[in-house]
């Protein structure tokens, strides 16, 4: 009819609160237009208040407490915890504290890579069978696309992954002193030497590690890649990365197997750490302790903000949002991959192919995935050589007094990303603690400036043709392998119903 009015789409939005395989709580929102992403929030349903705990403790006390932020990456935290306090004490650990640390973080990482993606994502892609775990689970025309043959296949690699986690775990204890939570990290070294009645135990530990991931691991990662090629499209983000540097190479910290460096807009540049800065706009902390610098941090709850909502404050590098975790770090160091990757890309194996070669690949949902597998490869093949490294005569640990006063920064790397520290000490105590996690770099809020966060970034454009299916928003939000968790509901709001 002429004049008539062009009929309105309204936007209809998705909610899946909470998200399921992952650590803790998280929900994210999603704004549909037709079938594709407009808009997008990730939210962090739970408060804890850590850093509030430790207030007033003796400042030793952090690389235990800390540890209890995550039952799934407590080495990382009581690394970046010893480091900050070293940082205030002035001191660093001798040659065989550095070694036996990377040991104890290089074999929990093997842990949680293998376990991050066979039972926490592998299931996006894989199809198990009808029974707990592998249900319930989204399905529906074209969610699962491996033949049978492969499938079936990676449904064993997944059960066998749970003996090869345990494996990698007992390494953990092995030179930490326990798993999951290490009493052997502390400040001014490592209490625990590895002894050489015990190295044959973890080297050959080692070795059926390292056979699952050459054998299993990488395989699987790559058959999923080749049939799902829609994934190099999805979850890009924002294309900015940062890498806070992880497993010190000398006592100096000045060589690192994966580098410290952030890259912006297309560009290299070293890290600056005064860079960083945390916003709470869209936070439910107080106003007034937005734009801090995280050694000047405050944690102040402040509910009932009309725009907030999370518990996740906002860090922007240099103003910008920046991704963190493998795909950071691969990005940053570009190291040589694994006669995986040359298959993969369709390159001579008597060529090297570094991570960079995957190109615009390298962010997207199964760039994260990549970027992980070959990472786990990476940490496994170096392991041996540290162990060689160890003097069994020399010390390893560094006796040292708390300072009156000071301040330490302690930057690491966790598994899923940059982990800093933050402590300031005052009278033999800690005044102030603050940690900026790497789920809180990638599952941000909207910053003071109204810039989405990396997840939030990635989602955007994402197809969902199916809102009761919504397989490739979760997908994305796995491939990062946030720390926040359970049962899964969506509310179509157009319709008012809650699925369940």
């Amino acid at each position: 009819m002429a004049g008539a009015k062009p009929k309105q789409i309204h936007p209809r939005r998705v909610i899946i609160d909470p998200i399921t395989r992952i650590e803790g709580h998280m929900k994210v929102e999603v704004e549909l237009q037709g079938d594709k992403v407009i808009n997008a929030w990730s939210s962090g349903t739970l408060f804890r208040g850590m850093e509030i705990i430790l207030r007033g403790r003796d400042p030793r006390d952090a690389t235990q407490i800390t540890q209890r932020i995550c039952g799934v990456c407590p080495i990382d935290h009581a690394v970046a915890s010893a480091t900050a306090l070293e940082d205030a004490f002035g001191i660093r650990p001798p040659t065989n504290g550095r070694i036996m640390r990377n040991l104890t973080l290089g074999a929990h990482w093997l842990y949680d890579h293998i376990l991050h993606f066979y039972h926490l994502a592998a299931l996006d892609f894989v199809k198990g069978p009808d029974v707990p775990p592998f249900i319930p689970r989204y399905d529906g025309k074209g969610v699962y696309k491996l033949d049978p043959k492969t499938n079936e296949k990676a449904v064993k690699s997944y059960l066998r992954a749970l003996e090869v986690k345990t494996i990698a775990q007992e390494m953990v204890a092995m030179v930490g002193g326990r798993a999951p939570h290490c009493h052997g990290i502390v400040v001014g070294g490592q209490t625990q030497l590895l002894t050489p009645d015990a190295v044959p135990g973890f080297l050959w530990r080692l070795e059926e590690v390292k056979a699952f991931i050459d054998n299993e691991y990488l395989p699987t990662v790559y058959a999923i890649a080749k049939v799902y090629p829609e994934c190099f499209k999805t979850g890009v983000g924002c294309k900015n990365v940062l890498s806070y540097g992880v497993f010190p190479l000398n006592d100096e910290r000045t060589e690192f197997l994966f580098k410290p460096g952030v890259y912006t807009n297309g560009q290299d540049k070293p890290l600056d750490p005064e860079k960083i800065v945390e916003d709470v706009k869209y936070s439910w902390y107080a106003d007034n302790t937005s734009g801090l610098k995280p050694m000047t941090g405050k944690t102040e709850v402040q509910l009932g903000k009309p725009s907030a909502y999370t518990y996740i404050k906002a860090p922007r590098y240099a103003g910008l949002p920046h991704e963190v975790g493998p795909l950071a770090r691969m990005w940053v160091t570009n190291p040589v991959l694994s006669k995986h990757a040359n298959r993969f890309l369709g390159v001579s194996e008597d060529k090297p192919v570094r991570f960079r070669d995957l190109g615009d690949k390298a962010f997207s949902t199964l760039g994260r995935h990549i970027a992980r597998a070959e990472e786990t490869w990476c940490v496994a093949n170096i392991l041996a050589e540290w162990v060689k490294q160890l003097d069994f005569k020399a010390p390893h640990y560094l006796k040292v007094d708390v300072p009156e006063k000071g301040e330490g920064m302690g930057l690491s790397e966790a598994a899923r990303g940059a982990l800093g520290h933050f402590i300031v000490i005052q009278n033999h105590k800690i005044a102030n603690y603050q940690c900026v996690v790497p789920t809180t770099w990638n599952a941000s809020p909207r910053d003071d400036k109204g810039q989405l966060g990396p997840i939030e970034q990635a989602l955007l454009g994402t197809p969902v043709p199916n809102p009761e299916n919504p397989v490739e928003v979760v997908r994305i939000v796995r491939s990062f392998d946030p720390c926040l968790a359970c049962a899964v509901h969506l509310l179509r709001t157009n319709k008012n119903i809650v699925i369940r």
